[in-house]
């Protein structure tokens, strides 16, 4: 088993989308159905039209909105569920209509006919796999809510516990099923006779919405879909999600915990201000937008209650909408650019993101994007309490109809979903500012650092740091460091510049000091300058520095290496860990005649074109499926496509794997993923088996791990060997190195045959002018027999890291704040999360990045270096206390950051 448990192990497979649920049912009675769905739609129209002539003979007192409102909701009401939707909007939007016609539509929320007790029984009886009196001790028949599919009965346990029972209403399935058919044809038939329409292909985005639409009375999917979003909310502080009972599921019913609360009709029965419940609602809807991708497109006041102390109870995942990874992407990178006022991005992001057919924009559209630049800036600029998701959307779509361009299906949601979200924010809270506190979410969660912050560091910091800082300045004139100064992605605003480094400890340019928690990004496994390194690159530097040239210390080196893997283990030095991937690919492909690489997405194997492939910054496609994705402008185009993507732990990869296999030369990956601090043992075990049954050589990246969490890395501890594993970080001693070590047979391939004309053609070529250099060689050389003759030195990194991990946890619980700490013998990795992230994607995925990012700021506040991308390591450097002094800084940083409202409240 894994020495710690990997996230992803034991939990449920990855969950495909939903497919459309169809009713079963016989041509001729859907033939019936459809007849008598077209006649109900047909009589209710000339019964609205009739009604509203008359009304405005007749009736010349009152308001005429509030009559048409009445009518219309008697319409939608007889029309059936599917119609029912749109008034449960239209009870929502304050802004559309007046008070007394708004309230027309509320009825929609909680006063909506149930079904006959006789229909209930029959549904009950089917549905349950036992009688109602076997399945619960009680049973309430009278519904304690009803919407438009199901109603909601209260029942109690055998063991004494409260449940919800939502049963969906008798037909309602069929009705959705014949009702979204009937509707698409008539949109299709209303598109043919009227040419001015066939500009926007409403036909075609409707046959996208259709299956979510057809599929709301599905229990069984909408328990899957609440199930994810309540672990996407599992660590919030005040959302809640009810627990479902799936034993007690079925396709007609869905058992849930019972919550006692207010209605979402009535918050001021809660005792808790408007004005936070109202902001509370708006920062978990856009949670579920731009974190979870996992959004309710319907929540409305009937399927939100408010619990104690201020709680917003979710409920009603019959409509749920969806956000690829690339989908969050799009929007965040749109919303980045309206925030900063970079309207010509935001115009290019916008199509891109919600246009579905681009190609019918103009070729030259500069007037199209003009004029949606001035939408976008008017909205995002000029509005401030009189922002509306509808005002916007509905200009944006109004320009791109006149082009002929059609929002996409995703858009729509999310646009009904804010729609109605806000609706029901400034039901809740009139006085809300909804673009000011939508404002102030995005600067707590964005990953840059808002004007504020930044001037408040720059006095926090700058004053204790001023040499430093002007030492920054004075770089940016000459010098480009993507992995400090000038980090790609996560900006450091305030780097470190040091002066000189002992043992657990950097000091800067003004003296300051801190311990250190990156140890160089991992080589520094014994801490800085530590004596025995100390002696051995004095003594080679003294010796010459010899490069190019065989050295004993390259010998040592190599022989300490292989002597740590499998016997007869031959070693190629490098310069690296890119430069080790590099060459094990090109063994691989050399060996194996074949040219494809498959990798796991988000382990990170260097910066080269075939390493940054789906890795820490950007991921693509179905979490089962990933697609590849550049990591970098400039990566060569072939060489992403060409990737094969898997998910690390998950079954279907395998299966991918080997139905790639004819074409697969190697799979790499990082069998310990520093982001995870965790590996799978038996999938680690099932990969071997399939790539050793499909002739695929295995590659392991223990670049990090190697050395660092046992001697000679992760597979030692998982028992579970690969053909060539990289490394790099430690086997230097802090200077440049990295190597490849593996089965003789493969490393052979990179040694001459002797012969000129074979060595091109079927040899590969691998080398540099320092590979192997006598200073880095002894460097490595010396910590690896250090280690080596040390071994208390990996008892006391996990002990002290469990220590810590434990500490840290219980400071976060104690303030009350979201925390994900996984951590194994040395490696940290920490996250400000609501949810249990189980894959990487999910992790790089967390809400709360501004916190992220700024606790290492608040800890060098007290003596700590946390590096910012928040991989920590300890090394054999680090004492007892100085282990205490980290876990007390980390209780002070987050007790003041949540003062200075990093965290939602």
């Amino acid at each position: 088993m894994s020495e710690l448990p990997y996230p992803g192990a034991s939990a449920e497979p990855i969950a495909a989308p939903a497919a459309e649920y169809r009713a079963p049912m016989y041509p001729l009675r859907f033939a019936a159905l459809a007849v008598v769905e077209g006649s109900r739609v047909m009589w209710w129209a000339a019964y609205c039209l009739v009604s509203w002539a008359v009304g405005r003979v007749v009736r010349r007192d009152g308001d005429p909105l509030v009559r048409v409102a009445a009518l219309l909701r008697r319409c939608l009401l007889g029309l059936g569920p599917l119609y029912m939707k749109v008034g449960q909007v239209m009870g929502t939007q304050t802004g559309l209509l007046s008070p007394e016609a708004t309230a027309e539509f509320r009825t929609f929320f909680s006063e909506l006919p149930p079904m006959s007790e006789e229909d209930l029984r029959r549904t009950l009886g089917r549905g349950l796999l036992v009688p109602v009196e076997k399945a619960f001790k009680s049973f309430d028949w009278m519904p304690i809510a009803v919407g438009s599919v199901a109603q909601v009965h209260r029942a109690v346990l055998h063991d004494g516990g409260e449940v919800a029972v939502k049963v969906v209403k008798a037909g309602v399935r069929e009705r959705l099923h014949v009702s979204s058919w009937a509707l698409e044809k008539l949109l299709g038939t209303v598109h043919a006779l009227v040419p001015p329409l066939r500009r926007y292909d409403l036909p075609a985005h409707f046959a996208e919405l259709r299956p979510l639409l057809a599929g709301q009375g599905d229990m069984r999917r909408e328990a899957r879909w609440q199930k994810e979003v309540a672990a996407n909310f599992h660590l919030h502080p005040f959302v809640r999600v009810p627990q479902t009972y799936d034993p007690l599921c079925g396709d007609d019913i869905l058992v849930m915990e019972y919550v006692h609360g207010a209605r979402g009709q009535d918050p001021e029965r809660t005792g808790h201000p408007r004005p936070s419940l109202a902001r509370r609602m708006q920062d978990a809807f856009y949670a579920m937008v731009f974190f979870h991708g996992l959004f309710h497109v319907d929540p409305h006041p009937g399927n939100v209650m408010f619990g104690p102390g201020g709680q917003i109870v979710m409920l009603d995942f019959g409509l749920v909408g969806h956000l690829t990874p690339d989908d969050r992407w799009n929007l965040g990178s749109f919303y980045y650019a309206c925030v900063r006022g970079q309207w010509a991005v935001a115009v290019q992001r916008f199509v891109r993101t919600f246009v579905a057919n681009p190609e019918a924009l103009p070729a030259h559209r500069k007037p199209y994007e003009d004029e949606l630049a001035g939408i976008l800036r008017r909205h995002f600029e000029g509005r401030t309490s009189q922002w509306s998701t509808m005002a916007f959307f509905d200009e944006a779509t109004r320009l791109g109809y006149a082009c002929g361009a059609r929002a996409s299906t995703r858009f729509s949601l999310l646009a009904l979903s804010l729609l109605t979200s806000e609706g029901f924010v400034s039901q809740t809270d009139p006085d809300i500012d909804l673009p000011r506190n939508a404002r102030r979410f995005t600067d707590m969660c964005s990953p840059y650092m808002s004007n504020d912050l930044r001037e408040k560091f720059a006095r926090d910091i700058g004053r204790v740091t001023p040499r430093s800082m002007a030492a920054r300045q004075v770089a940016a004139r000459h010098l480009v460091a993507p992995t400090h100064l000038d980090r790609y992605v996560l900006p450091s605003a305030f780097p470190l510049i040091v002066e000189h480094a002992e043992g657990a400890r950097v000091h800067d340019l003004d003296g300051n000091a801190y311990i250190d928690l990156s140890s160089g990004y991992g080589p520094h496994m014994l801490g800085y300058a530590h004596p025995v390194v100390v002696r051995a690159v004095q003594e080679a530097v003294s010796r010459g520095a010899v490069n190019a040239l065989a050295n004993p210390a390259e010998l040592r080196l190599a022989e300490s290496i292989s002597r740590a893997f499998a016997p007869g283990s031959k070693v190629v030095l490098g310069n690296s860990g890119t430069e080790a991937v590099q060459m094990a690919l090109r063994m691989a492909r050399a060996y194996t005649g074949r040219q494809g690489v498959a990798k796991f997405e988000g382990h990170y194997h260097g910066f080269s074109d075939q390493g940054l492939v789906s890795s820490l910054f950007r991921h693509s496609g179905d979490a089962r499926h990933p697609r590849p994705v550049a990591n970098s402008a400039g990566m060569h185009r072939a060489v992403v496509d060409d990737t094969l993507v898997l998910q690390y732990g998950e079954p279907a990869s395998l299966d991918r794997l080997a139905a790639h296999a004819k074409t697969l030369a190697c799979v790499i990956l990082e069998p310990m993923p520093s982001a995870l601090a965790a590996y799978d043992r038996p999938f680690l075990e099932r990969l071997r088996d399939v790539c050793a049954r499909e002739d695929i050589l295995v590659i392991y990246d223990e670049v990090v791990t190697g050395f660092r969490v046992q001697y000679g890395g992760v597979q030692h501890l998982a028992d579970v060997r690969p053909d060539l594993t990289c490394l790099g970080k430690i086997i230097g001693g802090g200077l440049p190195c990295g190597a490849v070590v593996g089965r003789s047979a493969v490393v052979d391939i990179v040694r001459t045959s002797d012969d000129p004309f074979t060595d091109v053609e079927d040899r590969a070529f691998v080398g540099g002018t320092m590979s192997g250099n006598s200073v880095t060689a002894a460097a490595g050389a010396a910590v690896l027999g250090h280690l080596r003759a040390h071994p208390e030195i990996y008892v006391d990194l996990r002990r002290r890291t469990g220590w810590l991990a434990e500490d840290l946890a219980s400071h976060a619980a104690a303030a009350g704040l979201p925390f994900n700490v996984r951590a194994a013998r040395s490696i940290f990795s920490i996250t400000f999360d609501q949810a249990a992230p189980r894959l990487i994607r999910d992790r790089l995925g967390g809400p709360n990045f501004k916190a992220n990012l700024a606790l290492s700021y608040y800890m060098r506040k007290h003596g700590v270096y946390l590096p910012e991308l928040h991989t920590m390591m300890l090394n054999a450097a680090h004492t007892d206390d100085d282990v205490q002094q980290v876990s007390d800084a980390f209780g002070l940083s987050i007790r003041e950051m949540a003062d200075d409202g990093f965290f939602v409240t």
